[in-house]
């Protein structure tokens, strides 16, 4: 949506790497002149409703409107490729005939805060990695990370699961990652293909967005009995920050505290979501079209 303002960058690498009628754009009523400039690009356009966005709804609709499309890559538009090969080298993860899904590196975009470069940094690094579902015995939770920013999916592994869910608030690729893997199918970080894609939250956008990841591992707990709860993870990363921080940006650490602070204020609200009022729940969330 409204995705005018970043145009140039988001399609000036993409079209080196893709045919124009190759590329779907799945627009929810932009205000501005994205859907026009798509059209002048040779893009395939579909507008639904802004009411009809649904995180994982609208992704499965964007794989029901290409059929033939063995592998599906998926780029929000808020993304900016790194590199013109990004695309290639995502693709090239499935060359294993077992890999289902595969997502990219996201560099912290020009101008990022340090905190905002660091969350980047901890949760994409330059090592890449296939995971399976032995490997919720090391990673914990941690195996079914995934971002449907910049990320590719074999539509017959997709398909086989059901494809995206679409009743989840938030976190749709994360509830495919942990299906592909209890189905035996793997998943691959591809460190090689890099783009630029970060966010600088207040922290009132932060308890929102935890709260909204606190009431989908709420409505879908299985995914904690299978893989482990993410306190652990939450543990090392702050430990992380502090010290990406401390001495040279010092003065940072008490907005970082503050915003793990509201992160976890915001998870544990979520988590018991079920005691809260339908409107209270809408005013708490980051996604409110999902309590409509």
């Amino acid at each position: 949506m409204n995705a005018a303002e970043g145009w140039s960058r988001l399609t000036s690498l993409l079209l080196e790497s893709i045919a124009a009628d190759r590329v779907l754009i799945l627009d929810s009523s932009s205000t501005d002149e994205t859907v026009n400039l798509a059209n002048a690009a040779g893009f395939r356009v579909h507008v639904i409703a802004r009411s009809e966005f649904n995180h994982g709804g609208t992704r499965q609709l964007a794989a029901e409107l290409l059929p033939d499309a063995e592998i599906l890559v998926f780029l929000t538009q808020d993304v900016e490729l790194a590199q013109s090969d990004a695309i290639r080298c995502l693709l090239e993860a499935f060359t294993d005939s077992g890999v289902a899904a595969a997502f990219g590196r996201q560099l912290p975009r020009r101008g990022a805060t340090p905190i905002e470069a660091h969350a980047r940094f901890y949760n994409y690094p330059a090592e890449s990695g296939v995971r399976t579902l032995s490997s919720r015995e090391q990673l914990g939770f941690k195996a079914i990370f995934i971002s449907n920013s910049f990320a590719a999916y074999r539509r017959e592994a997709l398909m086989a699961v059901g494809g995206f869910p679409r009743g989840v608030i938030f976190g749709e690729d994360t509830v495919t990652a942990a299906r592909l893997l209890l189905a035996g199918w793997k998943l691959a970080y591809v460190a090689q293909a890099k783009v630029y894609h970060s966010h600088s939250y207040t922290w009132m956008q932060e308890f929102r967005r935890y709260f909204d990841i606190g009431v989908l591992h709420h409505q879908e707990s299985w995914m904690l009995s299978e893989f482990g709860g993410a306190g652990g993870e939450g543990g090392r990363f702050v430990r992380s920050e502090l010290r990406s921080l401390w001495p040279r940006y010092w003065w940072l650490i008490p907005s970082a505290l503050a915003h793990t602070a509201a992160k976890l204020l915001g998870y544990r609200l979520g988590r018991v979501e079920s005691l809260f009022s339908v409107g209270l729940k809408r005013r708490l969330s980051m996604n409110r079209l999902f309590w409509n």
